[in-house]
């Protein structure tokens, strides 16, 4: 584990140290980014030349990294690559096949049928979210408006709802459920009569206990820097596939 890089936090080169590096170490530093991918196979020579600087500058470099020494510094840097695209890795390669096979199971078609049985009898559509999730309650909202269902998004998470919210179905949007500006507004929704369906990457969440309908799309919750980077590919077909099932029944159409 190498001191100050703190492989836990995805963190390699933090701003203190960049500031704090002089201008033989920058070269250093550029240097090691141009080669990233080869840096393994670097002799410590090799990259004084190419810095132009000597070798003992660059183990000064290695040491203020907060490494022993160069073979050090290259076995940190080589576990911080991997660690730095093992999220994406994992996105590619299992996020995908994990809902593909979610979606043929009987549990998931339930909760879709429950959604579009709450969706089709209801007058007015409401979609919730923030960040992210934000970001797809404004897609699906004008999606749903398209197939010829009234509907809206919600941008301000503190709007108080003062009025009775009969007829009203809202789609809370929370890769978490447990979003605290979500889960407020979902909940004064529901005290003023509001359906509410939850669309979450978490079962058992809070939002999820206080909904009439949870759909949970089951695919691995991915991580980089601190932020959630969980694909969001399988909400947006959740929500095609109930805006098309809307769309179906008004024109008479099958699915």
């Amino acid at each position: 584990m190498c001191g100050t890089w703190n492989l836990q936090e995805d963190i390699m080169f933090s701003q203190e140290m960049l500031a704090d590096f002089n201008d033989l170490e920058l070269s250093i530093y550029n240097c090691i980014i141009r080669h990233k991918e080869h840096i393994a196979h670097i002799t410590i020579k090799e990259l004084a030349d190419e810095a132009h600087v000597s070798t003992a500058t660059v183990q000064r470099f290695c040491k203020k990294a907060g490494c022993d020494g160069y073979s050090h510094f290259k076995l940190c840097y080589k576990e911080y690559l991997q660690k730095d695209s093992d999220p994406l890795k994992v996105t590619e390669r299992t996020a995908f096949k994990s809902f593909a096979s979610y979606i043929d199971s009987g549990d998931f078609e339930k909760s879709i049928e429950k959604a579009f049985q709450l969706l089709s009898a209801s007058q007015r559509i409401i979609f919730i979210g923030v960040g992210s999730s934000g970001i797809l309650g404004k897609y699906g909202a004008r999606f749903f408006s398209n197939v010829g269902w009234f509907s809206l998004f919600v941008d301000d998470p503190w709007l108080p709802i003062l009025q009775e919210m009969d007829g009203a179905v809202t789609i809370a949007l929370s890769v978490s459920g447990v979003t605290r500006q979500t889960l407020n507004l979902a909940n004064q929704m529901k005290l003023r009569g509001s359906r509410l369906i939850s669309i979450t990457n978490t079962p058992g969440s809070a939002l999820s206990r206080i909904s009439d309908c949870n759909i949970y799309y089951h695919v691995p919750l991915i991580m980089a820097n601190h932020t959630n980077i969980t694909t969001q590919v399988p909400v947006i077909y959740i929500l095609e596939t109930l805006a098309g099932r809307l769309y179906a029944a008004c024109t008479g159409n099958s699915q």
